[in-house]
């Protein structure tokens, strides 16, 4: 609880954040889930990639998924690529048969469309395997298209944390803030998708202040979710791709709509002097992540 906007944001930016016993535990596991790739397969290199790589994973650990990015030896590439084996389907049930080796008791191990995911009970470990690519960067298997998806992850990470330290690092703190947002709307929007949008707003200006920012974030925003938003490592493709109807993109455009005005109802009621209910309209954005008054 909080009766100043700045302590809300200071505390709220508190709550986001993963404990360091959990910190811990990640580690250890990521870190036995890479060897068990690499004990059973020709392993270029692995790394930890994704949003806690890159800091801005949000708590609670149970709703995240940690990132581990595999680079194979490129024969699995031959093996599978043109449709060869079952394609890139093949080589991603090939890295769960790998994974079931080892983990025989966990609850569920299955693929989606890009990875294999392992279903811990605290949380999920999702395995992406890839190959370097020609020219830089990796490919990563596309399991629904049957093709192969040009990507850098490690990029992602760099321009995360080149554009934190220009901003005195508040970006990560707000990228937070924005996805505990889009938690409390259903996950309606990809995580990856509203860290893109924030390095593409933020880029030209100084993040004064979280309520500001977050505002910002959400006016420029209501028309950048409309358009196509091109990956920020350079790649192609549009990773707003899944609001591919006009009935989405309308909810889209509804959801930063909403968010903006009662930002600007909350900030004109802290300027007026009104705490309270400045609060209450920043919890009416961010729900019970957000520090009620008092």
């Amino acid at each position: 609880m909080a009766i100043t906007i700045n302590e809300s944001f200071l505390q709220f930016k508190r709550n986001l954040e993963i404990t360091e016993p959990q910190s811990s535990i990640v580690s250890t596991r990521q870190s036995n889930v890479r060897e068990a790739i690499e004990a059973n397969m020709d392993v270029q290199d692995s790394f930890l990639t994704g949003s806690y790589k890159r800091h801005t994973m949000i708590a609670p650990l149970q709703e995240a998924d940690i990132d581990v990015f595999v680079v194979l030896d490129n024969k699995y590439f031959y093996n599978y690529d043109n449709g060869k084996n079952g394609g890139q389907a093949g080589l991603l049930d090939l890295v769960k048969r790998t994974l079931l080796r080892t983990y025989t008791r966990t609850p569920h191990i299955s693929r989606d469309g890009q990875a294999v995911t392992i279903h811990f009970n605290d949380f999920l470990i999702d395995v992406v395997p890839g190959f370097h690519r020609q020219g830089g960067g990796y490919l990563i298997p596309n399991s629904i298209k049957q093709n192969w998806i040009a990507t850098d992850p490690t990029k992602h990470v760099e321009l995360i944390s080149e554009s934190n330290a220009s901003h005195e690092y508040k970006l990560v703190p707000l990228i937070k803030m924005i996805k505990a947002w889009n938690r409390t709307k259903g996950s309606f929007f990809h995580s990856f998708h509203l860290e893109a949008l924030a390095l593409e707003i933020m880029k030209y200006v100084v993040i004064s202040d979280f309520s500001t920012g977050t505002r910002y974030f959400f006016d420029k925003g209501r028309t950048l979710i409309s358009k196509q938003n091109p990956d920020p490592a350079g790649y192609g493709g549009d990773i707003g791709y899944y609001i591919d109807s006009p009935e989405k993109i309308d909810n889209a455009v509804t959801k930063f709509e909403t968010a903006y005005n009662r930002a600007i109802r909350a900030e004109d009621f802290a300027n007026r002097g009104y705490i309270r209910q400045a609060i209450e309209q920043w919890r009416l954005i961010f729900g019970d992540y957000f520090p009620a008054y008092g």
